[in-house]
This record gives structure tokens, sequence and C-alpha cells, in this order.
């Protein structure tokens, strides 16, 4: 083999050739393809034009594409290596447009199955898995296979990926590969692998030289992927493959499940290696009983030859969950050397793991603090911003202070993303030693006079907002830092947030004079949104200020603001003028911190105006959640927290993980759709309430009263079928939904229902309508729903069968048998309790609402046993669960072991607002004896004893 040295400017002439194409141009030079004699250089050049277009400008006409494949195929007359790989590239491009791609096939065979070991029969095998219809990939089959097991790697390693890429249109027919598959995963690293990427750049004379060889064994990597891929759905499949390739690792002998395998483990490629411990992982995660084994697996894993095996198996010891300090040490010792590294790659590795794992075990990551405050100067700042955060997560009160003093160096350097991180840390760190104050808001004040983007300032002043909520020893500090940003503030919207916390913890301060004047200064030099903001907050302390100077004061800068060009700003000056002459309306308006649910108010409003009938009706705002502003607050926390973006990284190893640890797709019916994490209770009533809506039995029931909270498990989860109950009340009905899955993998279950047997005859719950599964299948919930109109509030309980049509079926392809048989399965009973009509609502003044409704109250005796209720805290929550209302006034936990008085409120079915009031007594002997009055907004008594009466 020769190389011919090449003079680089000509070089550079030839590529700055391709940045000024004409489409039109380049494809009538194509012509040059029909020559007799084929001038190779010429002719890969301009391949090279049109893979260029083909990126830029994106795919060619059908009658382009077609034309261009007819002329280009012409070259398969020519032997050069370099230009049958160009070939076989542009083909691939034109392939998805170009019309007659199949007649090429025997050409592509041919190559394939050349004798000599050409450096383009990987590249023939790609192209020719690309224009293979679907429907006659089995005429290939034979081809594939003897490709999988050839000697030669990259061949080899071309059959697996394009296998991959077909395995959705031709499922059954992949899977009959697998000893092929699995014989590819054993080739000896001795076979070595062709790098069909060199090209010969020189004479023709090389066309038919031999592949040259490497030793990276890649193709391992490549044949384990697909084999998961073909086994991915049957668990003791997966758990076999781990099995079998793992090895015997450590000491012993033998695979992790204990087997003798014998010898090591058959896999020499690092990717395939790390690709088994992500098996592995999801082993466990089926498998908890595993995961001690899979545990000394991953240990053994730790003292691999390959950085990239330590860093896979580090990680995957770090995600298993419950794991204490002694069994993470191995990994964190590994993690801890890689902090060292001079790679940057592997600093950044072990980091961002750590930083992970300091969420929810920091004391694990500690002693690896005195080597995450060297990377604070690592001139990488991703690498940096991540050992800073990680270090305010584990670092202890001592080394605030000198952590504090390294970050104000660091701030400047970096980007505002990972500023917005570094203060998200910083925040954590405030809340969790309030003694240090005094430093961490000096810090966060001054980065608040540095220059930043709108995401930046919104990350201080959150953190701020936080300090002045819960340290109260820092209020007064931090709210004169607020008050200084706002006079220079170029962002509304903090202004306005700014000004509104101001008028709520301005007054509670001990000298609230000193803020008005930062106050009103708003009023004067702000535009409109920002002046309507600072009105509302002098009102608040012309209200909540009890000094009539203050008072006055304030009533003279409000007059002022009746002069203002924004009518919103005269407006709230009028009305706040207004209430500061009424104290009973400034109660009600000021002080009041019962509000809506928003979101609950949004999706009801959306229904209210998309509804033909909405015009006919007036808006119930009575249907709409009430919640305290507390509730409010946090549920913008929790908003705000699933909104923190982590450090901007790419990712490589995203799609892989995912496709491992995610669920089966189901081929056909409605997956239940399932919220994320730290859904509230409002949320999922939301989701449950919009696919209620798509279904057309369920349409005339009107909008949705309330769910159940969480499911009602109704099998245990071990069992061959889980079952959850989820109950939804409507106006005149109740609708049971039954999420099933079937844990079965060689069953399918067919028309699934649930058979609602009452406990006695009319009980007032008359079954009207039936929705079942048409089809269960392995591993993909279903729901079933079953509707019964309800009369006076019914309750009583039902005796639940699950009926359905067996078919046994395949465990790797999923097919059933065309016969099946009757079956049924006995889940827990389950009930209508007074509580599915009550939901919880806050009101604010619950000894005025108490006093105004007497002529309502219903008030009765009860008991409960040591073994119901151990103590006043059980007997709180059982109260609670029972009739579905709110705890208010603090009253959910007792403060005294023997007496306490639980008060709540709830909206009845209906629109009536209920009240209660319990008052309890606890001795060891008798258990919880307890009083319970019913009051209700209708100043009925019949509603008040009928919740009563339910109280068994």
């Amino acid at each position: 083999m020769s190389y011919v040295k090449r003079d680089e400017s000509a070089v550079g002439n030839e590529l700055g050739l391709s940045y000024h194409l004409d489409k039109t141009t380049v494809l009538q030079e194509a012509r040059v393809f029909n020559e007799s004699h084929i001038n190779v250089r010429k002719c890969r050049l301009l391949l090279t034009k049109i893979v260029y277009l083909l990126y830029l400008s994106g795919p060619f006409g059908t009658k382009e594409a077609t034309d261009l494949f007819f002329n280009v195929i012409k070259l398969f007359q020519s032997k050069d290596t370099s230009l049958r790989q160009m070939m076989y590239l542009v083909i691939k491009e034109i392939a998805d447009t170009a019309e007659d791609v199949i007649m090429v096939t025997q050409s592509l065979i041919k190559d394939i199955q050349s004798k000599q070991d050409t450096i383009y029969r990987a590249n023939a095998i790609r192209a020719l898995c690309l224009i293979t219809d679907p429907s006659m990939i089995q005429g290939i089959e034979r081809i594939l296979k003897a490709c999988i097991v050839d000697k030669v790697p990259s061949v080899s390693s071309a059959a697996l990926v394009s296998s991959y890429h077909i395995y959705d249109v031709a499922k059954d027919i992949v899977r009959r590969w697998s000893n092929e598959i699995q014989e590819a995963v054993h080739a000896h690293s001795s076979s070595g692998l062709s790098s069909n990427y060199i090209s010969s750049f020189g004479n023709q004379a090389m066309s038919l030289s031999a592949p040259v060889i490497s030793n990276s064994n890649i193709s391992q990597y490549h044949a384990l992927g697909l084999l998961y891929l073909v086994r991915q759905h049957d668990r003791m499949a997966v758990a076999k493959l781990v099995q079998t390739f793992s090895g015997s690792r450590g000491g012993g002998g033998g695979g992790f499940f204990g087997s003798g395998s014998g010898g090591g483990s058959p896999l020499k490629n690092p990717a395939a290696v790390c690709l088994l411990i992500r098996c592995a992982s999801k082993v466990m995660e089926e498998d908890p009983s595993a995961t001690r084994r899979i545990y000394e697996l991953l240990d053994g894993y730790l003292k691999h030859k390959s950085d990239m095996v330590n860093l896979e198996a580090a990680r995957a010891i770090c995600e298993m969950p419950d794991m204490s300090s002694k069994e993470l040490q191995p990994a964190i010792t590994v993690l801890q050397l890689f902090l060292s590294s001079p790679k940057p790659t592997l600093r950044f590795a072990a980091i961002r793991i750590l930083s992970k794992l300091s969420l929810t075990n920091p004391a694990a990551v500690a002693p690896c603090n005195i080597d995450m405050e060297n990377l604070i100067t690592d001139r990488n700042r991703s690498i940096a911003t991540f050992a800073i955060t990680t270090l305010l997560k584990t670092g202890n009160e001592a080394s605030v202070d000198r952590l504090m003093k390294q970050i104000s160096s660091f701030m400047s350097e970096i980007s505002d993303e990972f500023k917005v991180i570094v203060v998200d840390a910083i925040r954590a760190l405030c809340l969790k030693f309030p003694t240090k104050q005094a430093v961490m808001l000096s810090f966060l004040s001054s980065i608040l006079r540095d220059e930043g983007g709108y995401d930046f300032k919104k990350a201080v002043v959150e953190a701020i907002f936080d300090m002045v909520k819960f340290i109260s020893d820092c209020k007064d500090i931090a709210l004169s830092h607020l008050c200084e940003f706002i006079e220079d503030c170029e962002f509304t919207k903090l202004s306005v947030r700014i000004l509104h916390l101001l008028g709520i913890e301005g007054p509670k301060t001990t000298t609230p004079t000193k803020y008005i004047r930062y106050i009103y200064n708003r009023v004067i030099l702000e535009n409109s949104l920002v002046r309507a903001a600072a009105v509302s907050a002098l009102a608040k302390f012309g209200v909540n200020v009890e000094d009539p100077q203050v008072k006055n004061s304030i009533r003279v800068l409000l007059t002022r603001c009746l002069d203002d060009v924004d009518d919103e700003v005269r407006d709230r000056a009028t009305f706040y003028l207004s209430l500061m002459e009424n104290s009973s309306l400034a109660d009600e308006y000021l002080q009041d911190d019962a509000t809506f649910a928003l979101s609950s108010l949004e999706r009801q409003l959306v229904e209210y105006v998309n509804s033909p009938l909405g015009n006919d009706r007036r808006f119930d705002l009575e249907a709409v959640p009430v919640i305290s502003k507390a509730d409010e607050e946090e549920e913008i926390r929790r908003v705000r927290a699933g909104d923190i973006l982590p450090i901007p990284v790419t990712n490589g190893t995203t799609s892989s993980r995912s496709h491992l640890a995610g669920s089966p797709v189901p081929s056909s019916g409605k997956a239940i759709p399932v919220a994320p994490a730290g859904t509230s209770a409002l949320d999922q009533q939301a989701i449950y309430a919009e696919e209620l809506s798509k279904i057309p039995e369920f349409s005339a029931y009107g909008p949705l009263f309330k769910s159940s909270i969480k499911p009602i498990e109704l099998t245990e989860s071990e069992t061959e079928y889980c079952v959850h109950c989820v109950k939804h009340t409507f106006a005149n009905h109740v609708v049971f939904q039954f999420n099933c899955t079937n844990t079965l993998n060689d069953q399918v279950l067919e028309n699934v229902q649930m058979v609602m047997q009452p406990e006695v005859d009319d009980m007032g719950l008359v079954q009207v309508a039936e929705i079942p599964a048409a089809k269960l299948e392995y591993g993909v919930k279903q729901s079933i729903y079953v509707a019964f109109e309800q009369q006076d509030y019914a309750i009583g309980g039902f005796s639940c069968t699950l009926k359905f049509l067996v078919k046994d079926c395949d465990p790797v392809t999923g097919e059933a048998d065309p016969e099946g048989y009757e079956d049924e399965y006995q889940v827990e009973d389950t009930e209508v309790i007074m509580g599915d009509y009550i939901r919880p609502t806050y009101i604010s003044n619950f000894a005025d609402e108490w006093e105004k409704h007497a002529a309502s109250e219903a008030i009765e005796t009860f008991a409960l046993d040591k073994e119901k209720a151990a103590s006043l805290k059980a007997a709180c929550i059982s109260i609670r669960q029972l009739l579905s209302m709110q705890a208010l006034e603090d009253s959910a936990l007792p403060k005294s072991n023997t007496v306490h008085t639980l008060v709540l409120a709830g909206m009845f079915l209906g629109g009536i607002k209920v009240l209660a009031r319990c008052r309890m007594t606890f001795d060891a002997v008798n258990g919880v004896a307890f009083e319970l009055a019913i009051r209700n907004q209708a100043d009925d008594d019949q509603v008040s004893n009928l919740i009563l009466g339910a109280i068994v």
C-alpha cells in the first residue's frame, strides 16, 4: 500500500469549491459517471459535492434523485476502493427519494459475497439493508446471518448495526438470528477489526487491498446491543444474558448468579462491558432480590482496566437504592481517584456522578471534599461548577466562610447558566446553616449588583425571598437589600414581585416606615405595572400598621396616586382608599389568606368557554378548589424546582440509558398517562379530568368533582395481576377506574372486565356503564371503567372480580395462541364512603364561619380503641381520611399527647361548605375518645346528620 503526499494548498482549493455550489450544475456534471473511462479523482470529488449538497439543502426531488441514482450506479464498473465507498454513501443518502433503487440489489449482494476481503463489503451491507423493502427482508436473511458471523469484524459490525435498524419492521425475522448474534459476541479479539474509513487517495493499484486491522472488538458492543433488543421484553432472558457474559468476577468461580460459567467474561470491548452493566442494572430494577449479587458484579468491574468501565460501574453503584456509606465506599474511592486525573473527561464524569449522589447521600461524598476543592480552579468551567455545587451540599458549617470566598472570585468567570446553578446551591445552604446567613446574604447582595440576565437575577431574588421567609434574623437586612435593588432594576417582573413581598413582610418589621420611601419612589419613577404594584404595597402598610400617623401618611400618598395617567393605578388607589375606611372589608380582601387553586381555575374556565352550553349557565366559582396562600407558595416552589435546569452538557448515553430503563411500548391500546414525580393532587385530578372527558360514555356526567388522592391497591404487587382503583365523583355518578397490569410474560388477557357486586341490594348505586380493556399485554397498564348512578349520597361496599379470556403467548415474540379459555381473578373489595362526596377546601377564618352556622350543627361522641388509634396523631389521620376534609389552623399534628382539637373544612357535593370540629382525648387504657360536631354553609341539619351518620 502506497500513500502519496499531496499539496496542502491544492486540497484547500478543492474544499473551497464546495462552499458555493449550485445543485443544477452539480447534477449536470453527474454525466461524467457515464464516460467509458472513469476518472476516479474527478468522480470522487463530484460525489463529495453531492453529499455536501444533501447535507445543506436536504433531500433531492424524486426525479432528480432517480436520475442521479442511475448515473451513480455506473460506477460499479470501477474497482477503486475509495470511489466505491463514496458511491455507497451517495446511494444510501438518496435511497429514500429515488425510485427503482431495488434494481441494484444483485450488485450489492455480489460485492458482499466477494471472496476477497475488500474494504467496501461493510459499506455494501449498509446500503443493501437501507434500500431493501421491509416485505423483502426475508430474501436477504441468509446473507445477513452469514455476515453477522463473518471473520472480518467490520463486516460483522455492519450487519449487526443494520439488523438493529431493521428490527422495528422485521422483529420476527431478526429474533431468529439469536444464535448468530450470540456467536458474534464471543468473537475472539485476535480476529481484529477492519477499519472501513481508511481510503486511498493515491494510485488505483490498491483498489483490491486488504482492510486495515484494528483490535477494538467493537463488534461485541454491536452484537450485545442487538441481543438485548431481541430479549428486552423477557425478564428471564435478560437475566440469563447478564449471567452468560459477566463471567466469574472477583475471587470466586461462576457468574454473578452463582452458576459456574467458567473462565472470565468473553467481553473484551469496554463499551460492551458498559452495556452489560446497564443490562445488569435493568435486571436489578425488575428483580430487587438480585441487588446483592449485582452489587458484587459491579464491585468487580470497579477493578477493570478500562476507565470507561470503572466509571459506569461506579455510577451504577451510586444509583442503587438504599446503599449504605460502607457499600458506596469502593465506588467513591474510584471516583475520588478520577478527580485528580489529568484527563478533563474523567474529572468531569467523576464529579458529575458525585454531584448527583450528593443530592441523596451527602455524607458519603464528604470524604472527597478536599479533592473537589482543588477542582474549583479547574480551567473547565463545567467541572468547576459541579465542584462548587457539590461542595455546597456536602460541606459543613465550618467550611462555609472558605467556600464563599472561593465562589466570589469564581462567579465573574462563568456564564449566567452556571451562575443560576451556583445560586440555587447557595439557597439550599442558607436553609441548612441559618447561623451563616450574614455571610451568604452579603454574597447574594453583592452578586445582585453585578451584571446579569433575568434568569440569574431571578435566582438571586428567589434565594433572598427564602431567607426572608425561613430565617427571621435576616429579614430586615434582606428587605433592605431588595429595596436597594429595585432602585435600579431593569426587570419589571422582579420589581413587581419584590414590591409584593415588601407589602407582606414590611408591616411586620420593627421599623416599617423605612420601606415606604423606596416603595413610593417606584410610584414616581417606574412604568405603570410597577406603579400599580407599588400602590398595592403601600395600601398593605396602611391597613396592617397600627400607627395612626403611618395610616395618615399612606392615605396622603394614595390620594396623590388618584391623578396618575394610568387607569389601573388610579383604580387601585381608589379601591385601597375605600378599604382603609372600612376595616371589615380590609380584613376580607387584604388579610384573608385563602385563594383559588389557579391550575384548577384555569382548567375549569377553559372547559366553560369551550362548552357549547357555556352561554346558558353561569360559571360555578364554588366548584373551584380553595387553598391557602402557603399551599400556593409551596406549589409555585414545586413547579420552580422542576424547572431548574441541570448544567448544560451533552449526554451521549441518554438515549441508550432511557431505552434500557424504559417500559415496553404497547403495540395497540391506550396506555395510562403517568404523572411526573412530585405531581400535586390538584394536577393529578386535572390529568384524570382530561382523560375522562375523552370517553364518550362519561361526557354527559358534567364536570369532575373529585378524584381519589392516590390509587387504592386491590392486589399485592407480587401477584400475577396488579390492580389499583381510583374513584371519580361527578354530580350524580361515581366512576371506578381500575388500573390493571399483567405481570406474566407468557399470557395475554383479552376482554378484561371488572364485575362489581354490591354488598347489599338497593344501596342507592346503580351500574350504568362499563368499559372493559380489549387486551392486557405483559407489562402494559390498561384501564377498566365501571360507572354507577348514585342517589341520596349513597355509600357501601362492593366485591370485585376480574374476568377475562386467557391466551398463552410466546414470551419472546409476544405472539398469542388463537384459542383461549375463560378465567377470573378475585381482588380486594372496594367501597364508596362519605369522604368521596367531600373535597378538601381551605378557609382562613374558621371561628367566624363556625359561629355563623350554629343552626345546622350535628354532634356525636365516638371512641377508637388502641388498635385503631394508638395516639392522637393516628386518630387525626384516620378522621381526615374518612371525611376527606382539610385540617386548618395547624391542627393536623397534635401538640399534646392527651388532649387535642382538630378543625376541618371541606366542600360537599353540590357546593355546600362543610365545617367539622373534633375534640379528642387519649389515655393509654381506653384509646381515643372524641366528640365530632358538623356544621354546613347551607344551614341544613340534614346534611350535617348525613355526614355524621357515615362515621362507623
